[in-house]
């Protein structure tokens, strides 16, 4: 049953994400709402990258935020992040198709070198650090977007945007 919630919950949300970076605008892409922002496309990437993270959460058993870039270049173009999300989706959607209730019990470690962040089950992994950050990265997209006046498309529901149709 944990399996089917985790997969059934992963599919949901990633189909989610996908709709709102399809509204993404190559002319947009180097905006930001503030200095201490990031750009749309930074966004968007860092959205890829939790993608990565959730990979990471089955390949290995421990994730070091010390070894990893806390970012990395933004992308520029629409094109580049749907195809880049697409392979990236892929590979997740593969792991969790062979994926168990063992697996999915397995202790995973989030660190920063010697600081211990999280340590708890990959499913839980999968949904704290995974998926909730990716739904809370989303979110700020879409406020992007509104500030934008792109779009935004419904996610639980119709958006403001998809009513007004």
């Amino acid at each position: 049953m944990i399996k089917q919630l985790i997969v059934g919950d992963a599919t949901h949300e990633l189909a989610a994400t996908r709709r709102i970076l399809e509204g993404l605008s190559d002319e947009h892409m180097s905006w930001k709402p503030h200095d201490k922002s990031m750009t749309l496309g930074g966004l968007a990437t860092h959205l890829i990258n939790l993608i990565n993270w959730q990979i990471a959460i089955f390949q290995y058993p421990e994730f070091d935020l010390a070894t990893v870039p806390q970012r990395r270049e933004a992308l520029k173009k629409r094109a580049d992040v749907l195809e880049e999300f697409d392979a990236n989706v892929g590979k997740l959607k593969k792991l969790l198709d062979e994926c168990d209730e063992k697996i999915l019990d397995k202790e995973w470690t989030l660190r920063h070198g010697d600081h211990i962040i999280l340590r708890e089950p990959r499913a839980i992994a999968l949904r704290t650090f995974g998926l909730s950050h990716m739904i809370h990265h989303r979110a700020q997209l879409g406020v992007y977007f509104r500030l934008l006046d792109i779009p935004v498309p419904g996610i639980y529901g119709p958006s403001a945007d998809e009513e007004a149709q």
